[in-house]
């Protein structure tokens, strides 16, 4: 497997993102991770989706170590600071799980809190049904675990059909799209720095052909075992999805009815908000998940 390894420089001077970057090799690939505060006792997760990285959470991650609380926020491999593998053909859903599953016991992480959006909540979701014991809650906005059943909504399709079509996939500009609020060109330059040219975008083009869409997808079996460790999972599991995004409008409403954890728990619509929520309405969010922590 081929690998390529963004460039130091690129990352110099982003705004508004000054930790320190820490690494760890797993299965032979560098997987880059944010850690700031000092609490093994509340650990927070935050895992990144589509095509973003850890940069998606610079304005949570400050305030919720402000409370106390420690947080790890993996780039994906192919995205941010990890190594990204050169093929399309390299990457697949299961794989994405093992890198991050790789992550979490290398760094040997328990007492955590997962907060999931895009694909964090598709990869993290697998990773807590799959080692439960290390989570104590979930915080999960604007994503799913899917399995091949359903009716995908039209702006999922239309953006599964684009990243394969277009010759042109800018990813700063694909993020601000997804905001009701539009990013600056300092910002938007800094969602494109992990790739310095079209050859480092294999894994960003390939991730919404990964979504498992179909009865027969390679991941759906993992999926379903997922979902029957949360048919009776008790521990606290609250959604905070935004009321602007089309692709996963409603998916708040089915982990509320299938998951016994949600029960009781303060359930909250991010108003004024797209896809990345985490731009628009970053520190509401933050907030939001230190209330929650403290309250359960």
């Amino acid at each position: 497997m081929k690998l390529l390894r963004t460039p130091d420089e690129r990352f110099k001077g982003l705004p508004g993102y000054p930790f320190k970057p820490h690494y760890a090799e797993i299965d032979g690939v560098r997987i880059h991770y944010v850690d700031e505060g000092e609490n093994d006792r509340e650990t927070v997760l935050m895992m990144h989706g589509e095509p973003s990285w850890s940069y998606l959470y610079r304005k949570m991650i400050p305030i919720v170590i402000k409370f106390g609380y420690r947080v790890i926020a993996p780039d994906l491999v192919g995205f941010g600071k990890s190594d990204k593998p050169a093929e399309m053909s390299d990457y697949s859903y299961q794989k994405h799980v093992s890198w991050m599953t790789g992550l979490i016991k290398s760094l040997d992480l328990k007492n955590m809190t997962l907060v999931c959006q895009d694909w964090g909540g598709l990869i993290g979701l697998r990773i807590a049904a799959e080692n439960e014991k290390r989570f104590k809650r979930i915080c999960a906005s604007n994503t799913g675990l899917p399995t091949g059943g359903g009716k995908l909504s039209e702006a999922f399709l239309a953006w599964r059909e684009y990243s394969q079509k277009t010759p042109d996939f800018n990813i700063g500009e694909i993020v601000t799209r997804a905001c009701v609020h539009k990013l600056e060109p300092e910002v938007i330059a800094a969602y494109d720095a992990p790739f310095p040219d079209d050859s480092y975008k294999a894994g960003a083009r390939i991730f919404p052909t990964l979504v498992p869409i179909a009865p027969d997808d390679p991941a759906v079996p993992a999926n379903l075992k997922a979902w029957e460790v949360f048919s009776w999972w008790l521990k606290p599991f609250l959604t905070a999805f935004s009321d602007s995004d089309p692709i996963t409008r409603g998916g708040d409403a089915y982990f509320q009815k299938t998951i016994p954890g949600t029960k009781g728990m303060k359930h909250t619509t991010i108003m004024n908000a797209g896809h990345f929520v985490q731009e628009d309405k970053g520190e509401e969010w933050a907030q939001i998940i230190v209330k929650f922590i403290r309250e359960n």
